[in-house]
């Protein structure tokens, strides 16, 4: 089957909807209670569950963004918009983790009472929604980092959410009031670590580097060593979206015919063997005396 060049943007609105929703309605119902347990804590965690629908819009808006079709200006249409979406998610979580930490630093220093039984109710409903959020999203955010993004927040706050539930058993029957910062930093420290990958990998696809998975030097060998082909230059291998990869490349080859099937075949096979959606090949003659401008080491 010929290979199909237009792009393929997953489509997750059903997800992000279910997830929105449900993630409005923990905002609510920690309110209700934080106000009629006087529980500030459950107040400051509803902001935090409301910056994570925030992240969720985000995620959402580009991954609806990433499926227009493009324009005489903007050539390769909103697909790159997912990469920015990932990448100010990765910080906004990193956000979130430095303000639980310094909230979770002021309770270890000084421990406060907690409404115990109120806590764990409130914090196991967040266990549900938030797991049953990051489910929607567990399959497609191996492949695309705008949805490891959402992913992520939500696995995030079911781990933290999860947490307080262990440490507000704990307190119950110890009355140890430490335990409930101890397990918000390992846990937050675990998160962070995921965080940090994901902000490493959405600015490296932002600065046009070759994206994580791709392997640049297979695809050098191969190009080298196609039929009367002498020399490659200008390769160059980049994340249309958080889903899609695009490479350009110059063919120096002794074959001076233009040869579409040929071209056809090296398409199908970068896509095939390394995940390249959408190649550009220019064919250049070994044979003629002037060289293609860019073949040097300044333009490379």
């Amino acid at each position: 089957m010929p290979h199909n060049h237009c792009h393929d943007v997953t489509n997750y609105n059903r997800s992000f909807a279910i997830g929105v929703t449900l993630n409005i309605i923990f905002v609510v119902v920690e309110v209700i209670y934080g106000i009629s347990a006087d529980s500030m804590a459950l107040i400051a965690d509803a902001g935090h569950n409301l910056s994570d629908v925030m992240s969720l819009l985000l995620a959402w808006g580009a991954n609806r963004l990433a499926t227009k079709h493009p324009t005489s200006y903007r050539t390769y249409g909103f697909r790159r918009v997912t990469i920015l979406a990932s990448l100010i998610s990765a910080v906004l979580l990193l956000v979130a983790l430095g303000g639980i930490t310094f909230e979770t630093l002021q309770r270890l220093f000084k421990p406060q009472a907690v409404d115990a039984p109120t806590v764990i109710i409130v914090a196991a409903i967040g266990v549900v929604i938030n797991t049953a959020t990051a489910l929607l999203f567990i399959k497609g955010q191996k492949h695309d980092l705008n949805i490891r993004a959402a992913y992520l927040h939500m696995a995030a706050d079911a781990g933290i959410s999860f947490g307080v539930v262990l440490a507000g058993i704990a307190i119950l029957f110890t009355g140890w009031l430490w335990l409930d910062p101890v397990i918000s930093l390992l846990i937050v420290v675990v998160i962070l670590i995921s965080t940090w990958s994901l902000l490493k990998e959405s600015i490296n696809l932002s600065i046009d580097a070759v994206p994580q998975g791709i392997d640049i030097t297979g695809i050098e060998n191969y190009l080298n060593t196609l039929n009367n082909v002498t020399s490659i230059h200008d390769l160059h291998v980049w994340a249309l979206s958080t889903t899609e990869v695009a490479l350009t490349v110059h063919l120096v080859t002794i074959d001076k015919s233009i040869n579409n099937p040929f071209l056809e075949e090296i398409q199908r096979y970068l896509h095939d063997k390394f995940d390249i959606e959408h190649s550009t090949i220019q064919i250049e003659s070994a044979s003629d005396e002037n060289g293609c401008l860019l073949n040097n080491s300044k333009c490379n």
